[in-house]
């Protein structure tokens, strides 16, 4: 029996979390929507909010080719896919283990699955992210962790929810051995630091950090939009700017994709002030000061 969007509509659980979501408009969205859905708990709960959001629905999994029988993986996430009206599509990307393997992973990933496409990240992993940016030295832009938008539907529930979803409809899960293994930052921060923080703090610290985040995200945007009307190339008007103001539009000046580091920012702002007539931002680029004007060569 294929559970549809209205039968699913009808279940208490369901409904309840679906007031959580942010999913795009069916109305906007004619053609469907792609979720990306591995076979655990998070992206199967996103796949069965989304047909109850009365989407058609297109399941893509990728086979990373990193585990013993992960090709077989697929027709668990084709079955599920099925029982709930939803088509099923399998990606392969071949990777070959060793250092930065969740950043390959996650590139090749994303070159294959579609544009566009609604991922299963929850408040337990933006809280995850925040405490890894923070590991990182990241400023405000990092601690705001992911963004809250319609790519990432079911990013304000909580993971034991995806779970009960699942448990509720009696769904056989994919068992994804590498996230215990403590190789990965991200399986420590999820299974030793959280649950320390938790002993800690006597709460539930994942729900505040993710709330914070939403909170720190607001902020930032609110910042960088005042910091795009700065003309980063005239040096007196970026050495009269506020600090926090400067420092923004250096950064999305000279990303490429990724902001420079807090040093770099620095040694560009003493150029602007005229310390310096120009300085080395790595990559063989340089930021010059000529004329009161900044330019990149």
């Amino acid at each position: 029996m294929i559970l549809d969007a209205q039968s699913l509509q009808h279940h208490e659980l369901v409904q309840e979390l679906l007031t959580r979501t942010h999913f795009p408009l069916s109305t906007e969205a004619p053609q469907g929507v792609a979720c990306a859905v591995s076979g655990g708990a998070d992206s199967v709960a996103l796949l069965v909010l989304a047909v109850a959001t009365g989407h058609q629905v297109t399941a893509y999994h990728v086979d990373h080719g990193l585990r013993v029988g992960s090709q077989n993986e697929f027709s668990v996430v084709e079955n599920i896919a099925t029982r709930f009206g939803a088509m099923a599509i399998s990606l392969r990307a071949d990777l070959a283990d060793g250092p930065n393997l969740e950043a390959r992973a996650r590139q090749a990933r994303f070159a294959l699955l579609p544009p566009g496409v609604l991922t299963g990240h929850t408040a337990d992993d933006q809280a995850e992210t925040v405490l890894i940016n923070l590991m990182r030295g990241a400023g405000t832009e990092g601690l705001s962790g992911m963004r809250y938008t319609h790519s990432k539907p079911i990013l304000h529930l909580r993971r034991h929810e995806t779970e009960a979803l699942c448990a509720a409809f009696a769904i056989d899960l994919v068992e994804d051995s590498s996230n215990s293994d403590p190789r990965f930052q991200r399986n420590r921060v999820r299974h030793e630091l959280l649950p320390l923080l938790n002993s800690i703090a006597q709460r539930d610290v994942a729900h505040l950090i993710a709330r914070e985040s939403q909170l720190i995200g607001d902020d930032e945007k609110f910042l960088q939009d005042l910091a795009s009307v700065i003309d980063v190339l005239d040096a007196p008007a970026l050495a009269a700017a506020p600090l926090p103001l400067a420092r923004r539009a250096i950064r999305m000046w000279l990303a490429n994709p990724y902001p420079p580091d807090a040093a770099t920012v620095e040694r560009v702002l003493e150029v602007a002030r005229g310390i310096h007539p120009g300085c080395e931002i790595g990559g063989g680029k340089q930021v010059r000061r000529s004329n009161q004007r900044l330019r990149l060569q």
